[in-house]
């Protein structure tokens, strides 16, 4: 046995272990084993019947509101284990404050913690919340209604048909990010040289709806990792990151980061990759694995993912992350997942096809190289392959996504992506 965030140790039992039920009922369950210590080592208990009942009244006693609980009994070994179940009537206070689990550690939580876990005993979002500011005007909002759902006329009606505005409370948090201005936080760019003492562009997006904020930070990503090659009379436009990916990376940031802290999101640019780190850790209900799988249970902002969902901004509620996959499917760099308490980095990395290539194809790419166009026969004049080996290569590399076509039939030419 070893201590972990669900699992506690006690060799003795103190009134210590009801600051663990409370963070055990508060959030993701686990159990407390009396009567072995911390390295895992059984001690064993005298009576332990009666240190049952002694803990239960414990419990009954001081944690508020009452917890879902039972214990586990073993004669042979004189242990007892606790298992406390997260329960739904948050917070579950011990002397009036609330815990959590911190590794192997209980401490307790902050207030801006505290005033989540309230939420969620009363069912209920921060987004949901009345907004500070009420004056609130929607010009942004209302030109992508009117372009994406033909909204001629954004009324109060359709407000509250967006769950934004309610006749009791006004307009609620959720309202106010959408508006033209606000009071919260939003995205910092930065755009680095060769390291990260040589910023080269900063961009700072905030009070200004989340709709600007989005559409802002594109304009960014298409300023240094899009690109157009001129072929003949065509335009080719090349990416260095998938915008795909980079869209549903910021989109997910701005639907799922927390909005009750003042921290921005924070778009790191670095001529190899960008990350993309999102304040607020996976939602309640949520864990690592149905997240990087996209199995999303529990939105922290409904309101906000359903206009983005409206506005075409997401394809689908719990997508984003399998979507951001597909985007690099065909090369040979992935993007990296990194989960924290308290945030969530997503690294895009440049495309960077070389990896995957054999010694021969390696031979065409370096042919390709600095924006060569040529036909098969133009190849075939720099390498030893016979025509039907090229024909192969050039197949591959077309499969692999490592190469373009263009023309068809005699006036075939490739180029490198």
């Amino acid at each position: 046995m070893k201590k972990s965030k669900e699992l506690e140790l006690k060799s003795t039992i103190t009134n210590t272990f009801l600051k663990t039920v409370s963070a055990f009922s508060n959030y993701n369950s686990g159990k407390i084993i009396f009567g072995v210590d911390d390295s895992g080592k059984i001690i064993g208990l005298e009576n332990i019947e009666e240190l049952c009942l002694d803990l239960e009244n414990k419990i009954n006693d001081n944690i508020s509101p009452k917890p879902d609980f039972k214990f586990i009994k073993d004669s042979k070994k004189n242990i007892i284990t606790l298992i406390v179940e997260e329960g739904f009537n948050k917070p579950y206070l011990y002397k009036g404050k609330a815990y959590k689990r911190n590794d192997t550690s209980t401490v307790e939580v902050d207030r801006i913690e505290l005033n989540r876990l309230t939420l969620l005993g009363l069912n209920q979002y921060y987004e949901e919340l009345k907004a500070r500011k009420q004056n609130l005007e929607f010009k942004v909002l209302t030109k992508e209604l009117e372009e994406k759902l033909s909204l001629k006329d954004v009324s109060k009606d359709v407000l509250k048909t967006l769950n934004l505005y309610d006749d009791k409370i006004g307009y609620n948090n959720a309202a106010e990010l959408f508006a033209d201005n606000n009071t919260f936080s939003g995205t910092d760019i930065a755009k680095f040289g060769k390291n990260i003492d040589e910023i080269l562009d900063r961009n700072l997006f905030i009070n200004m709806s989340i709709i600007s904020q989005f559409k802002k930070t594109l304009e960014v990503f298409n300023r240094y990792y899009k690109y157009e090659q001129i072929l003949g009379s065509e335009r080719i436009e090349k990416e260095l990151i998938p915008e795909k990916a980079f869209r549903e990376t910021i989109a997910n940031a701005l639907i799922h980061r927390t909005w009750d802290v003042n921290s921005n999101i924070r778009v790191s640019m670095y001529e190899d990759k960008i990350e993309i780190s999102s304040p607020g850790g996976l939602p309640s209900g949520i864990s690592e694995k149905e997240y990087l799988n996209g199995q999303i249970s529990q939105l922290r902002n409904p309101i906000l993912a359903n206009i983005f969902f409206r506005l075409k901004y997401i394809k689908m509620f719990g997508t984003g992350i399998r979507r951001i996959n597909e985007s690099y499917k065909d090369y040979a760099v992935k993007p990296a997942f990194e989960i924290f308490e308290n945030s969530i980095k997503i690294t895009l990395p440049i495309i960077k096809t070389e990896l995957f290539l054999t010694t021969d194809e390696r031979i065409i790419m370096d042919i390709l190289e600095k924006g060569a166009i040529l036909s098969s026969s133009e190849i075939l004049e720099k390498v030893e392959f016979k025509k039907d080996k090229l024909n192969r290569i050039l197949k591959n590399l077309i499969q692999k996504n490592y190469i373009d076509v263009i023309g068809n039939g005699r006036g075939t030419k490739y180029l490198k992506k």
